[in-house]
């Protein structure tokens, strides 16, 4: 078991690798970072699919503090945004942490010494704080399906997908519609056979302004280190004016409804599909998505859209509600995420024994989505109502490393073994964000990831990305108490 360590991070993505580098350079250099896998990246590790890529640009999607110069496109591929995030751990010194393979099933919390004893599948570490850079998307969701299980050719997550998997010449089945389904739907529509793509509710789908960036405009970057930051402003900005929409004047999203249409209408000809098409939801309601292949990809005449319920599914096809068995070779699902469920399925008790999961049974709720009444000196990076529907989460996280970072500063400055977030300060904050969430387009009446299964919204930040940042510069005592162990 060993000696406590000072900080221990759940999870080696953007947000564990990121608060680690913080922390380092802060000068606490007693850090563990367990990760599951057996290698770090979080998302972007797990997102192997054919065409998986950012839909934030380059610039903006990547550390302040380690800009990179040799961005090869504007919206980068998986690999290349793994690659820069395997660079920021090494460059930083994080590598050394990192503890892979190693699976957290729970964590509890001991008052009397002031430490979480986190139960890993390697044995117990105990840790004077304790971090959650577990992310919002990272437990595959699988929707219940009758006869899901017979099915007898390879069937898998797009978070997992099968790259063993031959789809040249197959049938091929992708459920849903999704970030995921409109990056992968055109890649393999080039060699499977027949796709047919099930869809519950059709996506709004807008122009990606995409481009590759030539080889003087990396050596620029390179050279002259300020044009990258005002090419990262400028996209800040930009990103940042469409909160108004979102959050503000949820009507000012009728101008880019009108150009969604337009893009719709300049890529599908046929009257019957583009009606498909189209959503029966207000624009924002759920994730906006960007591609300019996924409307010629569902043109094609060994693509079909299939709106139709999906009743069961056969060990060589599906079948739906209007009696239509369709054959497939493979099942892809395209399925989302768990999103809602912060922490699950790790159990982790706080004070007096309470379980985050039963005081979450309502919908998850954590002060400026970091910290829990309850539950001392443990801190979530993404945790809820931080969530963006227009900007940068890497600006958020970068956030809150900082509130994190002045919460242990403070501890260590006036000799404090414990901190936790009063009662009083969470519930009025969780009032805040459900009074401005009722205005915003995210509670306009969709279903979406954003929401709890009864439609509470408590995974988006309402509001600008900067007044978020004004929020956490630093914790106030007023919200806390704090202490040393009994």
């Amino acid at each position: 078991m060993g000696a406590p360590r000072d900080v221990v991070i759940i999870g080696a993505g953007f947000g564990g690798i990121g608060m680690a580098v913080t922390l380092k350079r802060a000068g606490i250099d007693d850090v563990l970072v367990l990760e599951k896998a057996s290698g770090l990246g979080g998302t972007w590790r797990d997102n192997t699919y054919p065409g998986a890529a950012c839909d934030v640009p380059s610039h903006l999607y990547s550390f302040s503090f380690a800009p990179e110069h040799g961005w090869s496109r504007r919206f980068s591929e998986q690999p290349e945004i793994l690659r820069y995030l395997e660079r920021v751990a090494r460059e930083h010194g994080v590598l050394p942490h990192i503890r892979f393979g190693t699976e957290v099933r729970g964590a509890r919390y001991d008052a009397d010494a002031a430490l979480w004893h986190v139960d890993t599948d390697a044995g117990q570490v105990d840790a004077r704080v304790l971090i959650s850079a577990c992310g919002q998307l990272n437990r595959p969701a699988l929707p219940a399906i009758e006869g899901r299980d017979t099915f007898t050719g390879p069937s898998f997550h797009s978070a997992r997908w099968d790259h063993g998997a031959d789809l040249a010449g197959k049938r091929v089945a992708v459920l849903g519609t999704g970030a995921s389904a409109v990056q992968i739907v055109p890649e393999i529509a080039r060699t499977a056979a027949h796709v047919d793509l099930y869809q519950r509710s059709a996506p709004y789908v807008i122009a990606k302004p995409d481009r590759r960036y030539p080889g003087w405009t990396r050596a620029l970057l390179r050279a002259v280190p300020p044009v990258q930051a005002l090419s990262r402003a400028r996209d800040y900005a930009q990103y940042e004016s469409r909160a108004l929409a979102f959050i503000q004047y949820p009507k000012l999203m009728k101008v880019m409804e009108r150009r969604f249409h337009r893009t719709l209408a300049g890529q599908v000809a046929d009257p019957g599909l583009r009606a498909v098409l189209t959503p029966g939801y207000p624009m924002g309601c759920k994730r906006i998505l960007i591609s300019n292949d996924y409307y010629p990809a569902l043109t094609r005449p060994d693509v079909d859209v299939v709106t139709a319920p999906i009743e069961r599914i056969v060990p060589d096809g599906v079948v739906t509600r209007d009696g239509i068995r369709r054959p497939a070779d493979v099942l892809i699902h395209a399925t989302g995420f768990a999103a809602s469920g912060f922490l699950a399925p790790m159990r982790i008790t706080g004070r007096d024994g309470r379980e985050l999961r039963e005081v979450w049974r309502d919908g998850a709720e954590a002060h400026l989505g970091i910290t829990v009444h309850g539950f001392p000196n443990l801190f979530l990076l993404y945790g809820p109502y931080t969530n963006l529907g227009h900007n940068s989460i890497i600006y958020m996280l970068e956030s809150q490393f900082r509130y994190v970072l002045g919460a242990l500063t403070a501890m260590r400055r006036h000799g404090l073994e414990w901190i936790e977030v009063r009662a009083d300060a969470q519930r009025a904050f969780g009032r805040r964000m459900q009074d401005r969430l009722r205005t915003t387009i995210f509670a306009a009446g969709c279903e979406s990831w954003y929401q709890t299964s009864d439609g509470k919204v408590v995974n988006n930040w309402p509001g600008f990305t900067f007044a978020y940042r004004r929020a956490t510069r630093r914790p106030d005592p007023r919200h806390f108490t704090a202490g040393r162990s009994a």
